[in-house]
């Protein structure tokens, strides 16, 4: 299965280490790193080990989640596109999942 990480998704994972580097760096570069490996791990053995994601109801649309962070991702045939990752507090924004 080939995952692929958008360009949004990215761009919060370098977001995400840069408010986290404020305080660590090398806290932040492990924090991100471990957000992709959770990822890449969880997606491995299973493709559908994420829960749906409530906002869209959709079940081609699930996520997991690594410490308070929400990663959304999209089953797309022979493919996971990894679309978004935020605070889980936050509710996904429908603009979010249009990549």
């Amino acid at each position: 299965m080939n995952v692929i990480w958008s360009q949004e998704a990215c761009e919060n994972l370098i977001t995400i280490e840069e408010f986290i580097a404020r305080d660590s760096l090398e806290r932040a570069v492990r924090f991100v790193t471990a957000i992709i490996d959770h990822a890449d791990t969880m997606l491995s053995d299973n493709l559908k080990s994420g829960r749906t994601v409530p906002e869209i109801g959709s079940s081609d649309f699930r996520e997991l989640i690594y410490r308070g962070y929400r990663v959304v991702y999209r089953l797309d045939g022979d493919q996971i596109e990894i679309l978004t990752v935020f605070e889980g507090h936050r509710l996904l924004q429908f603009n979010e999942s249009d990549n």
